[in-house]
């Protein structure tokens, strides 16, 4: 039986090896040059270039572990299995193999290696619909593989088919398989569609075969790609019998140091359970946004505020359950720790983790201050009632949780009127929700020809930077739309009028030159020996792909680019701002 997280994804690499699968490294948990997410989100995402045709230096057969971040369903997180930062073992086909060959792996890893009994396993296919008819195909191989058909459960759109990101794009079906965790065997009777609540998803297989055009129509794609699913966290519960992945190795240490702060047991109160899997969970969460390469600090804007969020409902709950004073610095020491071998970063801006945490805490005590403050002038104003309206304002201004509006007002002989709040909260969900989708959804990357153009020009600005300032500047990130780019570097101090002009004037006489941009392939020691630019160092694997401008750039890069400079226009710089302690961005479009 798998023990440990560490053995669950040596055992999937190593599997995956040997079936001829190269192992890459995960990328940031910040992705590059991706403006519909803020967060890598599966262990797609850093492939979607290849996805979309791009060779990847590492061949047509991939394997790997991705560190992910989710927030669309952040009020979930408080049962036994949702997560916001969790770890996903994928594997992929670029064009290589597809259902029949990735189904057998799937089935032999489970089976053999993992040593799961077939009569505890069952799948979904997609059951077709006017678009497309049902995956009659993977449903045949189950079958050879000796699933019972009663197993097999067809599944609509919204269960068993994934994508296009937008109105067009590659898309297709998947097949999900599930193990038993009711009580005793499965009866014949029971699957995933039938029987919900005794079968859990532990890994997805998406079959990208079709794209859908941007009149509706679906064509078969001529490179189809697999692109498959595994979260560590679920897996590792499920074979270790247990119903709650906060059982696991990974979170009874934390979950531990919640007991002994807050002087409650953990599983034996409902609402001191899902306090603390909150606590586990959003504090891990936290440690590794602002543990990643690009240090995310707690903001009111992008990344930042997301870090925000999730520190600041971890100490509404730690309150909730009777934590006094400041705490997630005493449970962010523990994530460290376990995961430094794998995630070295972790250690490397252990302080920085450390002190935005203490930084964070003692601003939200002033929030929670004020909020005292305006429930004063409530409770002044209210005759027997707080209504709905003004608990939901002290709910969302000022982070009150219902229950802590609800004894307040107990304390002063107030009643609460929760139906209308319940109502607001109800519009708020259905608000972010709608905000969320289209910020955090998981996407192709926009491969448009202007974003081609723009991700081309950053190297070209990249290198000029470095000429009039200095070669001490380095990529902190970027961010590409159809209409601009973003580009943050490591600079102390506002440019001056001088320099602006001077790498703009940089930029555009090599845009005359009319270069062609070069791609080669090798190993990362090779391209910084040749003088490649290699920042992100966590990001990369055995190949990589190095662009070549002229003789002005070379950068280790995943593309996509123009084939010739001399396409991308004029390059205009809109504006330089500071965005962190030692970060400077440059806004820029081109005419």
């Amino acid at each position: 039986m798998i023990k440990t997280r560490k053995e669950l994804i040596d055992t999937y690499l190593n599997f995956f090896k040997l079936k001829k699968h190269n192992i890459i490294r995960g990328a940031s948990l910040i992705p590059e040059n991706d403006p519909t997410v803020l967060f890598t989100t599966a262990g797609m995402h850093p492939l979607i270039p290849y996805l979309l045709g791009q060779p990847h230096p590492s061949g047509k057969r991939l394997t790997n572990v991705q560190k992910c971040v989710r927030t669309d369903d952040i009020d979930e997180v408080g049962d036994c299995f949702h997560h916001t930062f969790f770890e996903m073992l994928g594997n992929w086909s670029l064009g290589d193999y597809f259902k029949d060959e990735s189904i057998k792996l799937s089935f032999e890893f489970l089976t053999n290696v993992l040593q799961i009994p077939k009569e505890k396993l069952a799948v979904t296919i997609f059951e077709g619909d006017e678009d497309s008819p049902i995956d009659e195909e993977s449903a045949k191989v189950w079958i050879k593989m000796g699933i019972p058909e009663s197993r097999i459960s067809p599944m609509p759109r919204k269960n068993n088919w994934w994508g296009p990101v937008g109105n067009s794009g590659p898309c297709g079906p998947d097949t999900e398989m599930f193990y038993f965790v009711g009580i005793g065997k499965p009866k014949e009777e029971s699957n995933p569609k039938t029987k919900e609540n005794e079968w859990c998803e532990i890994w997805n297989d998406v079959f990208m075969q079709y794209n859908k055009t941007k009149d509706g129509k679906y064509e078969e794609l001529t490179q189809k790609n697999v692109d498959t699913g595994m979260g560590v966290e679920r897996t590792l519960a499920v074979l270790q019998g247990l119903k709650d992945n906060y059982l696991t190795e990974i979170f009874i240490p934390v979950i531990e140091r919640i007991c002994i702060l807050s002087k409650r047991r953990y599983g034996f109160n409902k609402n001191d359970t899902r306090a603390m899997r909150i606590i586990a969970d959003h504090i891990r969460a936290a440690v590794f946004i602002m543990g990643d390469e690009l240090k995310i600090s707690p903001s009111n804007i992008g990344h930042g505020y997301i870090v925000r969020r999730l520190i600041r409902r971890a100490i509404r709950y730690g309150r909730q359950i009777g934590i006094k004073g400041n705490f997630c610095s005493f449970i962010a020491p523990i994530y460290i720790e376990y995961y430094q071998k794998d995630y070295p970063e972790l250690e490397k801006n252990r302080n920085f983790i450390l002190n935005e945490l203490d930084r964070e805490e003692e601003r939200f005590k002033e929030v929670i201050e004020n909020g005292l403050k305006e429930f004063d002038k409530i409770k002044r104003k209210s005759d027997k009632i707080i209504s709905g309206h003004d608990a939901f304002i002290l709910f969302s201004s000022y982070g009150f949780p219902i229950e802590l509006t609800k004894e307040l007002a107990k304390e002063s002989g107030l009643d609460v009127e929760e139906y209308g709040f319940n109502q607001e909260f109800k519009e708020h969900q259905k608000l972010s929700r709608t905000a969320t989708a289209g910020t955090f959804k998981s996407g192709l990357i926009d491969n448009s020809e202007e974003t081609t153009k723009l991700h081309t020009v950053t190297h070209l600005l990249h290198q000029a930077l470095r000429k009039v300032l200095g070669e001490t500047i380095k990529q902190r990130g970027s961010n590409i739309t159809a209409e601009r780019l973003r580009f943050d570097f490591s600079f102390d101090r506002k440019l001056t009028e001088e320099e602006l002009n001077e790498v703009e004037t940089t930029v555009n006489n090599q845009i005359k030159e009319g270069f062609d941009v070069k791609r080669e392939e090798m190993t990362i020691e090779e391209a910084k020996k040749k003088g490649a630019l290699a920042f992100f160092d966590t990001k990369y694997g055995e190949k990589v792909s190095v662009y070549s401008i002229g003789d002005f750039s070379k950068e280790v890069c995943a593309g996509p680019h123009v084939t010739n400079i001399s396409k991308l226009g004029h390059f205009k710089i809109i504006k330089e701002e500071a965005v962190a302690a030692g970060v400077r961005r440059i806004k820029a479009v081109l005419k």
